[in-house]
């Protein structure tokens, strides 16, 4: 399980993009994002730095939570 921090998202579709650039990274991953909070958790394959960096690349922040 991966937990992130993510910063920057603001509406349904910037929840849907930052689950979209997990699936890239792990097309089986498991994700739960909590707008309000940030917070993301994937059951994933991918390591936290790919998926931090996979998110930043795309304009969000991110960190391991």
């Amino acid at each position: 399980m991966v937990k992130l921090d993510v910063t920057g998202m603001t509406c349904d579709g910037c929840v849907r993009a930052v689950e979209r650039i997990i699936r890239t990274q792990d097309p089986q991953a498991q994700v739960t994002i909590d707008l309000g909070s940030g917070r993301v958790e994937a059951a994933t394959s991918a390591t936290a730095a790919t998926l931090v960096a996979a998110i930043e690349a795309a304009g969000f922040g991110a960190r391991a939570a």
